[in-house]
């Protein structure tokens, strides 16, 4: 008998255009193997992947078929490789230093949100303009003055800034990190940004989230009546 060949569990070279909802399904596929991991799984298959996120098998395997070939015949995905090549492809192998600026009530609740760590990120800087925070270190962060960012962008190199100033400030902040080169920024003052095109902006608006929310319950009791 000819035993069928191991697929290659590496990412293969990644096509020029993927689209986004499959990017954010990658997110998606890596939190539940990493759930599976936990509670000492090996082994899952498509179907059982796609079962546990409320997609197809097919949707699953479509997805990673954009980078490459993952599973083995008769085993599936082993689940610690295709960590591995998930965090390969969205660059999270590594540690990635990110910039806070703003240190209101959500900025202090990202910095004692431990799941950075986990996922590959670490908040190393912080930045905000007052007296009672600046020069302070805080869950392990400095902080330090807004006229200092561009001098400490620049010189530690940071290529991704996280925004929870209010909306009107946050233009002239993304505009100070971006002339200090950073080239993503997660928006979480509620208002558009415009931006170079080598610049990814990510907006979060909790009030947009509750929104969408509110139109599928609302759309649901119209159809249950």
């Amino acid at each position: 008998m000819v035993k069928s060949p191991d697929r290659n569990p590496e990412p293969s070279q990644e096509p020029a255009t993927v689209p986004q909802p499959v990017v954010s399904r990658l997110s998606l596929y890596l939190r539940e193997l990493q759930r599976l991991r936990e509670r000492g799984r090996e082994t899952v298959s498509s179907t059982q992947l796609g079962s546990l996120l409320g997609f197809t098998d097919t949707q699953v395997r479509k997805d990673l078929a954009y980078f490459g070939q993952f599973g083995y015949p008769g085993i599936g995905y082993r689940c610690h490789e295709l960590i591995d090549a998930i965090r390969r492809i969205l660059g999270t192998h590594r540690t990635w230093k990110v910039a806070l600026v703003g240190l209101g009530n959500l900025g202090r609740a990202l910095l004692r949100y431990r799941g950075f760590d986990r996922q590959g990120f670490r908040i190393a800087v912080a930045f905000d303009i007052s007296p009672q925070l600046v020069g302070r270190t805080i869950e392990g962060v400095p902080v330090r003055h807004m006229d200092e960012l561009p001098e400490a962008i620049e010189q530690s190199g940071l290529r991704l800034a996280i925004i929870t100033v209010p909306a009107e400030q946050a233009p002239q902040v993304a505009d100070a990190l971006i002339a200090a080169g950073v080239e993503g920024i997660l928006n979480f003052a509620p208002v558009t940004l415009t931006v170079p095109p080598h610049v990814n902006v990510v907006g979060v608006d909790l009030a947009i989230e509750l929104e969408q929310l509110t139109y599928s319950v609302t759309r649901s009791g119209e159809e249950a009546t």
